[in-house]
């Protein structure tokens, strides 16, 4: 649905993003991560046309961007960062008006606002000025709008920046519920939101992308390997001992020993199994094994330890 082909976008001399890859498929809700000024809003840009790249190519359900913007745009509805309204229109004439713009007539326009206003949940406050209204209902509002023509993508820039707590899983409802009719690619610099909503995710620093895979994997580190916390009653070097002959099992460190129970923390290659043969390893040697805890990295993590490792990279001779 969507290819993103080695975009550029430079300004003066520097390359706010640098050759940047990758692709989105249909119905896929993918987030778009990285901090402040790490060019994920002028990637939105140049892929919904706004912005035009220095070099590369976007092309969306098979129409590229820079050869037919106008064809493009169609395809999308997109939410930016700063949801332009005008506030002294009321919600349901704010949405005729953009459909107009869109190209909506008649019954066909009339209906389709009530459908997004329902989808939305603005349905409450359509006849309220939008300048009186919350601003978790104005940002709805903006969904609303970028839902109008039905476009097959949704461009979604911070969508819930600002918002209060209960406005924050609200919104978030609303986005996981239209994966089943849109492509949408949420950029965020809020992690648990890309863990709340997406099943992939893109993180971009400093205007390059540094990882695109499940959200799943940054829990299981840069390495890809699996961390577990393992226990086992009986001494420390006996347990060790024991942990050291299974095949797969790496990095063991001892963390405590506690009523009679070692405990430690080890690491095994991605696509091993080593639970059987830890379990048949610890009763052939009289080792009761009382835990086997898989140990999951937290986002906040994983995206420090790539930005960090990218920075040093940067900066090492």
């Amino acid at each position: 649905m969507i290819e993103v082909h080695d975009l550029v976008k430079r300004w003066g001399d520097k390359d706010a993003v640098s050759h940047v890859s990758f692709t989105v498929g249909r119905g896929e809700i993918v987030g778009f991560l990285g901090p402040n000024g790490a060019g994920k809003s002028t990637t939105m840009r140049m892929i919904t046309g706004y912005l035009v790249p220095t070099s590369g190519e976007v092309t969306l359900d098979g129409i590229a961007v820079a050869q037919d913007s106008k064809a493009a745009r169609a395809k999308i509805g997109y939410l930016p960062e700063n949801n332009p309204l005008y506030e002294d229109l009321r919600v349901r004439e704010y949405l005729e008006f953009r459909g107009s713009l869109k190209g909506l007539k008649g019954r066909e326009r009339r209906n389709r606002i009530e459908e997004v206003l329902d989808v939305c949940d603005v349905t409450e406050v359509a006849g309220r000025l939008i300048g009186t209204c919350s601003k978790g209902f104005r940002q709805r509002v903006g969904l609303a709008d970028a839902l109008l023509a039905n476009p097959p993508v949704l461009i979604l820039d911070e969508p819930t920046v600002g918002l209060d707590p209960a406005q924050v899983v609200h919104t978030r409802q609303i986005i996981k519920q239209l994966a089943a009719a849109h492509t949408v690619i949420l950029s965020t610099h809020i992690l648990p939101e890309v863990e709340a909503i997406c099943s992939r995710a893109l993180i971009l620093h400093q205007g390059h992308l540094l990882f695109d895979g499940p959200v799943e994997q940054l829990h299981q580190g840069l390495s890809g390997a699996g961390t577990v916390l393992c226990g086992v009653l009986g001494g420390q070097e006996a347990a060790s001992r024991c942990l050291a002959s299974v095949g797969g099992v790496e990095e063991v460190t001892f963390l405590e020993e506690q009523e009679g129970v070692s405990r430690f923390r080890f690491s095994a290659p991605p696509g091993t199994a080593v639970r059987a043969d830890l379990f048949r390893a610890c009763a052939a040697a009289g080792l009761p094994l009382v835990e086997l805890t898989p140990e999951r990295v937290s986002l906040e993590e994983a995206f420090l330890s790539i930005t960090t490792r990218e920075t040093a990279q940067e900066v090492s001779p």
